[in-house]
């Protein structure tokens, strides 16, 4: 059996290793924590792709480390983040529900008043490490428009699985899944 899955993705080269998510399905697991070269090479490659837009958001967590490279190069000083727990210091919190494919149960994120104030009215660019089954975009895409704010895009670094056949959001490489052998599906 294969274990491992090589993708180059703006240029680099990565080892994924794959990842059982059950008997017969497995992902390869595409982790931007620690990796700066790739962040900070993948960030750009986003940006020349990017429609116009007034602000971005991502889920936490492993979006973070994309969306502050992003915003950064983009010459920003903010980007939102909806969070998977209500902090003490959030007033007013939003929140609604998913189930991602890398999480065994379901799951909510939650935003604050001070954000949904901010990206009222405003073209809001959703941006995600990987987009696999779209439950955690979607989810994101609800909290904007529950807030006012306007989805001027969704984007992600790979699009995994039968998500590279949307026409909705803008991905820099397809990401496959895999059977137990290790086969590309």
């Amino acid at each position: 059996m294969k274990n491992a899955y090589e993708i180059k993705v703006a240029g680099l080269t990565r080892t994924l290793p794959l990842c059982p998510i059950s008997d017969d399905l497995y992902i390869a697991a595409f982790v931007l924590f620690g990796d700066v070269e790739l962040t900070v090479a993948c960030a750009s490659e986003l940006l020349k792709k990017a429609p116009e837009y007034d602000v971005m958001i991502t889920a936490e967590s492993k979006g973070i480390p994309l969306v502050y490279e992003m915003a950064r190069q983009a010459g920003v000083n903010k980007y939102l983040l909806a969070r998977k727990m209500a902090k003490l210091y959030m007033k007013d919190v939003f929140s609604v529900e998913l189930q991602s494919i890398t999480t065994a149960k379901r799951q909510a994120l939650f935003i604050d008043r001070e954000d949904v104030e901010y990206m009222k009215g405003k073209r809001v660019l959703i941006v995600d490490d990987v987009i696999s089954t779209g439950e955690s975009v979607k989810a994101v895409e609800k909290l904007v428009q529950e807030a006012g704010g306007i989805i001027a895009g969704k984007m992600a670094i790979l699009a995994e699985g039968d998500a590279n056949k949307r026409d909705d959001i803008i991905y820099l490489q397809h990401l496959p899944l895999f059977n137990k052998e290790g086969q590309a599906l």
